[in-house]
């Protein structure tokens, strides 16, 4: 194995790969990271340390998540969202507990 290699795999979360949610994930169809099988396994998210339950799109590697404006509608219908950075960590539901969580670093 190459020193890149080992790299790679000490920040990998430990455990089956398929039991790790992905880097970036969204709620929106309409959108290229949207991924209904995922999504349906039910995703969990702590942003700053704070289990977060509204979130519309998160990105673990670039540290921030995309939650909604409140009520607030852009001119298309859709609502207005805002990107609020910090450290992201993901994990599927469906595991129990103790899942392996994705985090960066």
């Amino acid at each position: 194995m190459t020193e890149e290699t080992n790299q790679d795999t000490a920040n990998a979360p430990s455990g089956n790969p398929s039991d790790v949610p992905p880097d970036r994930l969204a709620i929106n169809p309409r959108s290229e990271f949207f991924d209904a099988d995922k999504l349906q396994r039910g995703i969990g998210i702590r942003f700053k340390d704070v289990v977060r339950t509204n979130v519309d799109e998160y990105c673990i590697s670039e540290g921030w998540v995309r939650v909604q404006a409140g009520k607030t509608m852009d001119r298309k219908g859709n609502p207005l969202t805002i990107k609020l950075k910090g450290p992201v960590e993901a994990w599927y539901e469906d595991l129990g507990e103790n899942p392996p969580i994705a985090k960066a670093g």
